[in-house]
């Protein structure tokens, strides 16, 4: 069993972490050439690709044997490239991508019931980490080789995903002819659900509990990295690409740190969106036309950074996949 770990990357799921690990008795430290085993998770393929393979990444930090469990969402083929480079340079790694079961449940982290994760690497390598995930998370599904607990990581995402955005239009649709349609005012005040994770959203929506641990930048990054996967696959997923644009604007808006409730947001009044801290102006400025262009705006000329991210005014990176509202 290892003693010492090490996390590397987004503060929510660090402190989760590191509750479970104290309960195992397991140690932190501070550097990850110390830590027997290193936990990362990004909200970004670019900053997971720096932590992994730059010149002071952990390819090049880690001692020979370090188990590398990394939690966070990227495409199949990057899982397999981080596998193949870490098992040459001696190193343990394991893809464990996590699945929320309720994405707007305030403790949606640190609610061990609603975590889940796929596995995924050498025998030896899951095996290893099967007991801190299964103390991470309440269920653990071993996926395969490398690039198979991403491969179902993101296909977990684009039904999740569906059933979230489907949920909030369809309450949009419902709050709107009801509010402005006089033979549908004595109906009853919110729709029903379809599905259990429907039901869970419309119940955020409604109470506008629009805070929690999981966030929106988080599910951008597993968007995009369910939409990286099938464009490496050669493969077009209009739907989930034009989910990616409302999370995108809700994100410029002032949104990413908010639950994924808040897409309910961008379909409703201005009032309510400024009582939860989005600023429309923004949006304005980051997609609106020139005076010179007016109409005829051309987003392909949005600021990229050289990590790839779009100089949008949000402050993320939309997952390492730049600006898609093109």
């Amino acid at each position: 069993m290892q003693r010492t770990y090490c996390f590397m990357g987004h503060g929510s799921v660090g402190a989760v972490v590191g509750a479970r690990m104290r309960e195992l008795g397991l140690q932190p430290v501070n550097y990850a050439s110390d830590a027997d085993v290193v936990f990362t998770y990004y909200a970004s393929q670019g900053q997971l690709e720096d932590a992994f393979f730059a010149e002071t990444g952990l390819v090049q930090a880690c001692a020979p044997g370090t188990l590398l469990v990394d939690l966070s969402p990227s495409t199949p083929a990057f899982a397999r490239e981080l596998n193949a480079v870490a098992v040459v340079s001696d190193l343990v790694p394991v893809e464990a991508p996590l699945v929320v079961g309720d994405p707007v449940l305030s403790c949606a982290l640190s609610d061990k019931r609603n975590l889940a994760c796929f596995a995924a690497g050498n025998d030896d390598a899951v095996e290893a980490a099967l007991p801190l995930l299964r103390a991470l998370c309440d269920e653990v599904s071993v996926a395969g080789g490398a690039g198979s607990a991403q491969l179902a990581r993101a296909s977990y995402t684009l039904q999740m995903l569906s059933q979230l955005v489907s949920a909030v239009e369809s309450e949009a649709l419902y709050r709107a002819v009801r509010a402005t349609d006089a033979p549908f005012a004595g109906t009853a005040e919110h729709v029903g659900a379809a599905t259990p994770l429907a039901e869970q959203v419309l119940e955020a929506v409604a109470e506008k509990r629009f805070e929690g641990e999981f966030t929106v930048e988080m599910l951008m990054a597993e968007v995009a990295a369910a939409i990286g996967a099938a464009d490496d696959a050669e493969v077009i997923l209009p739907q989930a690409e034009a989910c990616q644009h409302m999370l995108e604007l809700l994100a410029v808006v002032g949104g990413s740190d908010l639950s994924p409730a808040a897409l309910a947001l961008v379909y409703g009044d201005e009032a309510s969106c400024a009582e939860a801290g989005l600023d429309w102006t923004r949006a304005e400025a980051a997609f609106g036309p020139s005076e010179d262009e007016d109409d005829d705006y051309d987003y392909d000329d949005c600021d990229y950074e050289d990590d790839g991210s779009c100089g949008c005014g949000c402050d993320h990176d939309h997952g390492g996949y730049g600006c898609s509202l093109n």
